[in-house]
């Protein structure tokens, strides 16, 4: 499982930087994502992205976000970790919260491949929202963002992360880039 959590966790530093959706090696943090490599490999080179895979080194899941999964990965950029309060970050990566750290990030990861049109669709179903239970056991709520464009991810606390950046592919899975980092 910890393998899952940090291809998830890497996956979503990638997804961070501004592309279009479904495009052919869109870039994120200044680096294109090539839907033939897996999440880890893509998300070290994403200069938005460089909080997330600090964090998914530190609690381990470089392995698991290589592996073959499917994963869908919310992945938060460094402006949504430094929303967190002070000193939230520099805590959560000492040795001692590790287990605290892989819960935040695998709470960002789900099984399975989820584009946005996926999403929209579940949405829809589901009368508006959509559950999605995460690698770390809690659900994340799917809902369509105000004003009908876009999707929002709701955590069990009732914060909300917008998907910036959508759909975008890796070889083990997708990447949508969110504004917010959730909490289980």
């Amino acid at each position: 499982m910890s393998k899952t959590l940090l291809r998830l966790a890497l996956g979503l530093s990638l997804g961070l930087a501004a592309a279009p959706a479904l495009a052919k090696n869109p870039m994120v943090g200044g680096a294109p994502m090539y839907a033939n490599k897996t999440i880890v490999e893509n998300a070290v080179n994403s200069k938005d992205h460089t909080t997330l895979v600090a964090a998914v080194k530190a609690a381990g899941l470089v392995d698991t976000l290589s592996g073959p999964g499917p994963f869908t990965v919310f992945a938060p950029t460094n402006a949504a970790f430094a929303k967190l309060p002070a000193g939230t970050v520099e805590s959560l990566v000492q040795p001692q919260n590790k287990a605290q750290l892989t819960a935040i990030l695998t709470y960002h990861v789900v099984p399975g491949v989820y584009t946005s049109k996926q999403l929209m669709r579940l949405v829809k179903e589901g009368g508006g929202e959509a559950q999605l239970k995460t690698v770390q056991g809690e659900p994340l709520v799917v809902t369509v963002a105000r004003g009908g464009k876009g999707l929002d991810v709701t955590d069990t606390k009732g914060n909300v992360a917008r998907v910036t950046i959508p759909n975008v592919m890796q070889s083990n899975g997708v990447i949508h880039v969110v504004n917010a980092v959730l909490m289980p």
